[in-house]
């Protein structure tokens, strides 16, 4: 009976699978509004202000740490909870699959997470003129928020990787 139930709750990690294939689409959806944003900035080049292609520029660079986001969770989660990534010898191989643990994992999302409210904090920053002074300072205590909570994980990380040693 226990061999069973043990067999049964590691098959259940494939209910991940799923999960990550939903990233890859939501990936997908990124991307796609990724190119929805230049096509539509491309044909205004020459008429649009600078502060407006600044603040364009800045929300495609937002797509893309979360795009590059969804990437780590979504392969080293599969690698870690579902099953090992088996590449072709011949086929390109990125250098950290295989070596992202959940711990590493979790810094980097936290690092990117505070990257793209970075991103945003300065995108308030540049219209500050149409956002209410209350407002600014909510963003400015979840920026805050979140990079102290990326510096607590690394922290503890580092603590108990020395715990380890």
């Amino acid at each position: 009976m226990e061999r069973f139930f043990e067999k049964m709750l590691y098959a259940a990690r494939w209910v991940m699978a799923p999960v990550y294939i939903g990233l890859s689409l939501v990936l997908l959806a990124l991307a796609i509004k990724f190119f929805q944003e230049v096509f539509h900035i491309l044909p205004n080049i020459f008429t649009i202000k600078e502060v407006d292609l600044v603040l364009v520029t800045l929300s495609l660079i937002d797509i893309s740490l979360v795009g590059g986001l969804i990437v780590m969770v979504m392969f080293s989660g599969y690698e870690n909870f579902v099953s090992k990534i088996d590449v072709d010898e011949h086929a390109e191989r990125l250098s950290w699959l295989g070596k992202m643990d959940t711990s590493s994992l979790k810094n980097k999302v936290a690092a990117s997470i505070v990257a793209i409210s970075s991103i945003h904090l300065l995108k308030v920053f540049m219209n500050a003129q149409s956002i209410a002074d209350e407002k600014i300072k909510w963003y400015m205590f979840l920026h805050i928020t979140f990079v102290g909570s990326a510096f607590v994980m690394g922290y503890l990380d580092k603590i108990t990787k020395k715990d380890k040693s």
